[in-house]
């Protein structure tokens, strides 16, 4: 550990045992219990507990967590006490003297069944809920993002950032693993930050940020863990949402999300289309030094012209066998077809700057995708003690099909002077089976085991074909860059997990032991490549209640980061003529050991989360350019980008997480991320043996500020404001960037309907600015900006529901999720 991170953990520290110094009041007691479902036996989460006062009439309580359960320091008195959950008939107490400890035990909620032929008043979850272990946004009070899709969504999630690109990354780390539901798939696809564009916002219910994930998880990730979660209504009777979006640049969607609800069955849907214009653009301003460059200077001006059509379905259906078990079959569809169109304008200058060479480059890409996602659970709840089995299978593919013809002209002779062709498929198959049993005993002891096997087969070809004769030669195929590759890869895991609680100390260990067999095979040519490798990963979280709302963890786990497809295909691919990436066959996954401790603290009004984070990587990845020596018919030099495991990593960060509601018609959310990392590396260059020190250290930061103010006549209003920090690693800088999204909503027909508006970026601002250094080969500036500022409506109507402000008191969040 860094002397930097020693001092920063220390400090903390020392806070923390301030803050625990506090002692509680001798004259509170603690009131607990747990809320289920009477019919099925399922944990009610955020079931509200209500506490009046008979002497002063003073209003208290909590909300029961993830697993139905309410733990509430409250003073000795007298009090009428009350267990209410949306649309289920509430349990009431009779009056009574609390002087000790009382647990209410299980209290069985019932639907309430004169419900069925009224409204049913659907709760808007708070925005952000702060969890001992994890952070959950809930999307349904996010005016900015309706319309949008899932990387709009966790674009906005605390401790997340999504670049111009759409790479996502958590707490500054890019290794973040994502799930869809909890589980790895297809839906996630090949190309991360393309496939989460293609899921829409409004088939999202919540996203789960997992920063020490307990041993129950795959090890993959070494940020931790994103989980996306679907809607899946469960309210009873038939009730659901339609919504339409129109935008400009030209943009047209629906979404439908429905459910019918019986006493033995659950069925729910949610379907959406969107129709989308995209345009974006780059540049580049290149200074070349190598002695073989024919031309000192390359200026490039790129238009990206987008047009995405999509659709999202998902169809699923829970059958109630019993009380305590059932069976839910999900099918998830998410299709694509893009046709897009990219422009290139290059000038390129000899060394006194006058122009050699100006050209147009124009690509016409289409590319056809469909993903397909089938899953089968079986739940079994024994009894109302927490006993549980779960039995996961899924099965999931993908399929990735890009045409792109280019065309090139001299612009000064006005005559074509390049023609090609690029094919490209992208093939990804998944299957996973899991099992997780658990089992309490007591009180406050609980074991946990578990199975998953996770199996991935993927699979790519490249060709491309050139005409090097002009006007009419034919097209030749490039030996040098066309090739397949498969990678098949198969994870066996088992995990044992102990959760005891001591009082206010709480306390869940795992370990989890995961074997790895990998094949590679590159079919032009006909290598095989095997490897095989299993490692333990430890976890161990600790949770220490100072009182009811205040609470310190302390986490470590170990993480693993495989390579896959692109990091492992030594084919080069290539995004232009000059500039190609190659992947490595011998690299070896990266493994991370981290630390994370914790502080939560909740007032009646503001809620602080924050946590100071430790990382630490052997062997890990970085991402190498260097000038190849060869040069393209333009004569610019072709620079290879290329991955090695080369480094040791330290990254150390705070961060912070505020939610503050200082008026009932104002509500704020913010989180700051504050990160070093120090990475120390040399690179020898297998030719010419010559030793290129890698070893930086880049300190940066993020911020956001989300607003939401509710103004007379049913109107809401939302300020998002994001801010990255600049960045720097071995051979790049990257300036700082600063956005501002703009947001309204309001109601109509008594709540039935919403009409939001929507302007993202309103600055123009969400660009990327980087510098590239290559010591005697490369000075490069370059531009990017994925989407130009784009306006959305959209209007939802609701038929059997309409939005309502949860009951009780639930602005702080849903109490304590430390796991065990």
């Amino acid at each position: 550990m860094t002397k930097k991170a020693l001092s920063i953990l220390i400090l903390v520290l020392s806070i923390n045992h301030l803050f625990a110094q506090k002692p509680s009041s001798k004259n509170n007691i603690k009131l607990t219990g747990s809320v289920v479902d009477a019919k099925t036996n399922q944990p009610l989460e955020y079931a509200t507990v209500i506490l009046k006062n008979t002497k002063t009439n003073v209003v208290s309580g909590g909300i029961t967590d993830i697993n139905g359960k309410f733990s509430i320091d409250t003073p000795k008195a007298n009090y009428q006490i009350s267990i209410e959950f949306i649309s289920f008939k509430p349990v009431k107490f009779p009056a009574q003297t609390l002087s000790t400890n009382k647990n209410l035990g299980t209290i069985k909620l019932s639907e309430d069944t004169s419900s069925l032929d009224e409204i049913v008043l659907i709760a808007e979850k708070t925005t952000v809920d702060i969890r001992l272990d994890k952070k959950i946004f809930n999307i349904g009070k996010d005016l900015s993002i309706r319309g949008g899709n899932a990387s709009d969504v966790l674009g906005n999630v605390p401790s997340v950032q999504v670049d111009v690109e759409g790479a996502v990354s958590l707490r500054g780390n890019e290794n973040v693993t994502i799930l869809i539901d909890g589980r790895p798939s297809a839906l996630v696809g090949l190309n991360g930050a393309e496939a989460l564009r293609q899921i829409p916002a409004e088939a999202i219910e919540k996203v789960e940020v997992i920063t020490s994930p307990s041993s129950r998880y795959d090890a993959e990730g070494t940020a931790g863990i994103l989980n996306i979660i679907l809607r899946k209504n469960k309210l009873t009777g038939f009730n659901g949402s339609l919504q339409l979006d129109l935008g400009i640049p030209e943009r047209l969607g629906t979404a439908f999300n429905a459910n019918w609800r019986t006493k033995k069955w659950n069925l729910f849907t949610n379907t959406g289309f969107r129709y989308n214009e995209t345009p974006g653009n780059a540049s580049t301003d290149s200074d070349f030094f190598s002695a073989s460059a024919q031309n000192a200077k390359v200026i490039e001006r790129r238009r990206f012209d987008r047009l995405g059509r999509s659709i999202f379905t998902s169809f699923g259906a829970e059958y109630y066998l019993t009380e305590n078990s059932s069976i839910i079959g999900n099918i998830v569809y998410n299709g694509g077809n893009d046709d897009d169109v990219n422009s290139n304008t290059i000038d390129r200058f000899d060394s006194n700057g006058n122009l050699n060479e100006a050209t147009f480059r124009r690509e016409n890409e289409g590319e056809d995708e469909a993903r397909i996602q089938y899953t089968l659970d079986y739940v079994n709840n024994f009894n109302d003690t927490g006993k549980k089995l779960t039995v996961n299978l899924q099965y999931s593919t993908e399929v990735e099909e890009i045409n792109n013809g280019i065309t090139e002209i001299d612009t000064q002779a006005n005559v074509l002077n390049d023609l090609e062709q690029v094919l490209e498929d992208q093939n990804e198959n998944r299957a996973l089976l899991q099992i997780d049993y658990v089992l309490p005993v007591g009180e406050n002891v609980q074991y946990e085991i578990g199975y998953r096997g996770n199996y991935r087969d993927i699979f790519n070809s490249f060709f491309l074909a050139e005409r090097l004769d002009f006007p009419n030669g034919p097209l030749v195929p490039d030996a040098g860059l066309n090739n397949a590759f498969n990678y098949e890869e198969f994870v066996n895991a088992a995990y044992f997990q102990y959760g005891q609680k001591f009082n206010a100390f709480s306390l869940l260990a795992g370990l989890r032991y995961e074997y790895t067999a990998v094949e590679i095979i590159q079919q032009t040519a006909t290598t095989t490549d095997n490897q095989n490798y299993g490692n333990l990963f430890p976890t161990v979280n600790l949770g220490y209640e100072i009182k009811d709302g205040e609470n310190i963890t302390l986490g470590y786990n170990r993480r693993i980061r495989r390579p896959r497809g692109r990091s492992l295909n030594p084919f080069p691919s290539r995004s232009s003529e000059s500039n190609i990436y190659t992947g490595n066959v011998d690299l070896n996954p990266v493994i991370t050991d981290a630390i994370d401790l914790g502080y939560l603290k909740r007032w009646s009004k503001f809620t602080l989360s924050s946590s100071i984070y430790y990382n630490r990587s052997e062997d890990n990845w970085e991402r190498i350019q260097e000038d190849t020596g060869e040069i393209t018919d333009n004569g610019d030099p072709v620079i290879r980008r290329f991955p090695i495991n080369l480094s040791t990593e330290e990254r150390v960060g705070l961060e912070f997480t505020l939610n503050y509601k200082p008026f009932k018609i104002w509500n704020i959310n913010s989180d700051f991320n504050l990160f070093n990392v120090t990475s120390a590396g040399d690179y020898t260059n297998p030719i010419t043996n010559e030793i290129t020190n890698f070893d930086f250290v880049n300190t940066s930061y993020f911020i956001r500020l989300n607003q939401k103010i509710t103004l007379p006549g049913k109107t809401d209003v939302q300020i998002n404001t994001n801010y990255f920090g600049p960045s720097e690693n071995a051979q790049s800088t990257r300036e700082g960037i600063f956005s501002l999204n703009l947001a309204a909503s309001r109601d109509f027909f008594n709540e039935k309907a919403t009409l939001s508006l929507n302007f993202s970026d309103v600055f123009n601002s969400r660009i990327s600015r980087r510098l590239t250094n290559i010591p005697g080969v490369l000075n490069q500036l370059a531009e990017f900006q994925w989407r130009e500022p784009q306006f959305r409506v959209s209007f939802v109507y609701r038929f059997n529901q309409k939005k309502k402000p949860s009951r009780g008191n639930r602005d702080n969040g849903g109490g304590d999720d430390f796991e065990g």
